[in-house]
């Protein structure tokens, strides 16, 4: 009895929060594409007439799997330029490696909106990626195709996530006993080959942390598409706003919601497969 009402007493407030924050939103969003009319005015009224037109509109489709796509690439380089880092901190900082990390954590206490409308200031037209490249002499005039594009999305989201994606990998590489790594240069195993058989396999957990990190809100994004991205580099998220803000067709919204769910536990299922098949070989 000691032991259980310890567990619940440790389980239920964050229970409770889970519930009352993500469980319960979920459910009532769920019910709200069910709903007939505008903003789900009709109560009594249950259809699946939502989720027909979603099905018949393929430019609903075309942005989800465009959206997935840039999320995945996101994700990916995010984790190609986060992995050197950590790895730096971890196995060459030395007792800098804590400060170093701090350094590199400190920009995201800073407003996000604040960060998006640097980006902004740096690839606009009189922007310092513009002014730069002018005094190079690569191009004659300013140019404004630096922003609003899907590139610029890209990039300020790569600059965004970069920082959260190294934490998990930081801390999976910390978790590495060293010996290891001492005994496989020992046995005369070179630096590449150790890394490949023994550091990587061991902070592929903080690998696919990190890559989640990144995949899972930026298929959702809005503000930055909006704010750098334009009608070029807009995603699904800005459709779903659109939906609930502006066309205040809350159940269609809901329904596409529901649609990147499942988009996202797609995408996860299929990554986390992989990871399966990646140690069943013996990677």
């Amino acid at each position: 009895m000691e032991k259980r009402s310890r567990f619940a007493s440790l389980i239920g407030p964050p229970g409770l929060y889970l519930f009352l924050f993500f469980i319960l939103p979920m459910g009532v969003m769920f019910v709200y594409s069910f709903r007939a009319g505008i903003s789900g005015t009709a109560h009594d009224t249950f259809t699946l007439g939502n989720y027909q037109s979603f099905l018949a509109n393929s430019n609903f489709h075309r942005l989800l799997w465009r959206s997935s796509f840039i999320s995945l690439t996101i994700s990916v380089l995010s984790t190609l330029l986060a992995y050197p880092l950590a790895y730096y901190l971890v196995f060459r900082a030395g007792p800098n490696r804590v400060t170093l990390m701090t350094l590199l954590i400190i920009p995201t206490w800073t407003s996000y909106l604040l960060r998006i409308f640097s980006w902004k200031l740096i690839l606009g037209s009189s922007g310092v990626l513009n002014s730069l490249l002018i005094s190079l002499g690569l191009i004659e005039k300013a140019s404004p195709i630096l922003i609003y594009s899907r590139g610029a999305v890209i990039v300020t989201l790569i600059y965004v996530w970069v920082p959260f994606v190294a934490l998990p990998i930081f801390a999976a590489l910390e978790r590495i006993d060293k010996n290891l790594l001492e005994a496989a240069a020992d046995l005369g195993c070179p630096a590449w080959e150790a890394f490949l058989r023994i550091t990587l396999p061991l902070s592929l957990p903080g690998i696919l942390a990190g890559f989640f990190f990144a995949l899972i809100p930026t298929l959702g994004e809005f503000v930055t598409p909006l704010l750098v991205g334009g009608a070029s580099g807009s995603m699904y998220g800005n459709l779903i706003q659109d939906q609930f803000m502006r066309a205040l067709n809350w159940p269609m919204g809901s329904v596409m919601s529901m649609a990147m769910l499942l988009a996202v536990l797609l995408l996860v299922f299929i990554l986390t497969r992989l990871g399966s098949l990646t140690d069943l070989v013996g990677f």
